[in-house]
């Protein structure tokens, strides 16, 4: 799946989502560099984004970042269970665990 696609199908699963929220999410996916599965690109954004709120400490701008973190773990978990529904309970787990690996 080409960064294109990812884009669009974060897009389309987003609609009605605040603007601001949105807008953060995808900016956050458009940061990730390495080329992988949806789940897989979904999941680094929003570890990406937790770090960033981690960064931002008491900042107001921490808040934006973590929910677009839970926004994009949310949306990983969806794109995991829409290509490979028998393989959510271990992707979540991986993902919790931190070696997230998609199917």
């Amino acid at each position: 799946m080409s960064r294109a696609e990812w884009r669009s199908w974060a897009e389309d699963h987003t609609r009605g989502a605040p603007s601001q929220l949105r807008a953060r999410a995808l900016a956050h996916l458009g940061m990730v560099d390495a080329p992988g599965s949806l789940p897989e690109c979904l999941a680094d954004a929003g570890s990406a984004a937790l770090r960033a709120a981690v960064a931002a400490g008491d900042d107001r701008r921490a808040a934006l970042d973590l929910l677009a973190a839970d926004a994009l773990i949310t949306l990983a978990m969806l794109a995991s269970a829409e290509q490979s529904p028998t393989s959510l309970e271990a992707d979540a787990a991986a993902l919790r665990l931190g070696t997230a690996r998609f199917a």
